[in-house]
């Protein structure tokens, strides 16, 4: 029977640590095989579950077992396997289900820049303009679609999820319209117009990022009579006026361009507007383990960098914004609650 480790002596835990990789190869593996959708709710023989995904039988069993060793599938002493409550997150089906993010964290592209970490500390430099010859997302949506698909459905999965979260915790009473400022496909926008009635919204993002909104919020949608969906660069201008402005996970970008969104935020509200900065931080956080590795991912393909909670109170106080509140939102945001100063 295997299942998860106590925690080892130094010496072996540095061993586990530098072998790193093969969890995460092995987390991929179970998601492109599908091994969890293959397993039900009752314990299967690795025969059955190998036939389901068309695999071999042995080495599907070392697979499991080595996921197992990190509390991803328990291997009973029948040597059945069952789910755990982290190997149900790789379900296609499940409603907080984790797969596309998994695979997003392990695309090849990743197996490529981690190598050249040392690189990146280094020189301050992102590596993957210097690895495929362009940007980051040039590279992704026209030299590996693949992973370009993947992003896309890793990123609306994480919206989907966190905007529940974001509209539970945020309360709007009394104001009239909201604006979520680099929105994506306007899930947070969308959750909050649910949560309050009689409340306008506003989408702001690139316009390849709009045209796939939500289809609620487009002519058509129930939300439409109260949805606005208006294609732009916030980094260049924001030309939206709301009570309430909402700017979540896009100031990861150079200083420069997060100082530029903040100030067109400030000169679109005006003094006393209430902006609200929904971030990951890289400190007082429980999920510091994820936020520090998204956070050298981040330097590795676009130079950015997630934040502390000083570096982010900062850079608001720079940008003429009063921080009122800071508050986590779930295990892994924290909302910094503003207004204009003025």
């Amino acid at each position: 029977m295997t299942t998860a480790q106590s925690a080892p002596p130094p010496s072996m835990r540095l061993r586990e640590l530098a072998f790193g990789a093969a969890c995460a190869a092995a987390l991929r593996a179970a998601a492109r095989l599908g091994v969890a959708d293959a397993l039900g709710d009752a314990p299967m023989p690795v025969e059955d579950i190998a036939a389901a995904v068309k695999t071999e039988p042995r080495p599907l069993r070392r697979l499991m077992r080595a996921l197992s060793c990190y509390g991803v599938f328990t291997e009973r002493p029948d040597g059945t396997f069952e789910h755990t409550d982290v190997s149900r997150l790789l379900r296609e089906d499940d409603p907080n289900s984790l797969r596309a993010i998994t695979l997003w964290c392990t695309e090849p592209w990743t197996w490529d820049a981690w190598p050249l970490l040392d690189e990146a500390v280094r020189t301050g430099d992102n590596v993957v303009e210097g690895l495929y010859g362009k940007e980051f997302f040039p590279y992704l949506n026209e030299d590996a679609p693949e992973s370009a698909d993947v992003f896309n459905r890793a990123m609306t999965t994480s919206s989907v999820q966190s905007a529940r979260d974001v509209a539970e915790f945020l309360d709007l009473s009394g104001s009239a319209s909201v604006a979520d400022i680099g929105g994506g496909q306007g899930h947070v926008v969308a959750s909050l117009l649910d949560k309050y009635p009689t409340m306008h919204g506003t989408l702001l993002d690139l316009p390849r990022v709009v045209e796939n909104a939500v289809p609620r919020l487009l002519p058509g949608g129930d939300l439409a009579d109260r949805a606005r969906v208006v294609p732009g660069d916030v980094r260049t201008a924001v030309p939206v006026k709301a009570d309430v402005y909402v700017i979540k996970n896009i100031l990861e970008w150079d200083d420069e361009s997060t100082a530029r969104t903040l100030r067109n935020v400030s000169e679109a509200g005006g003094p006393g507007t209430r902006v609200v900065v929904i971030e990951n931080l890289v400190d007082d956080t429980p999920s510091m383990r994820f936020s520090t590795a998204m956070d050298l991912l981040l330097l590795l393909n676009v130079g950015g960098a997630k934040h502390t909670t000083r570096s982010m109170v900062d850079r608001l106080t720079e940008a003429g914004l009063v921080i009122d509140d800071i508050s986590p939102v779930n295990p892994y945001l924290h909302a910094f609650d503003c207004r204009v100063s003025g």
